[in-house]
């Protein structure tokens, strides 16, 4: 099961509250202005700012 559009239209990145993005395998969630991916387990996506990989 992948992420609703719904939630994913009212995602925000912590750090920035700036937009994020589904990666094109669904295996994370990406914001662009900070450079942070947020991964995304069990279709749970871990909105963790000390949890998120430097992209």
């Amino acid at each position: 099961m992948a992420l609703d559009k719904e939630l994913l239209d009212i995602l925000a990145c912590p750090k920035c509250k700036g937009p994020v993005k589904l990666e094109e395998d669904s295996s994370g969630l990406v914001c662009d202005a900070c450079r942070l991916r947020y991964r995304i387990e069990d279709d749970i996506p871990i909105m963790l700012i000390d949890e998120a990989e430097e992209i």
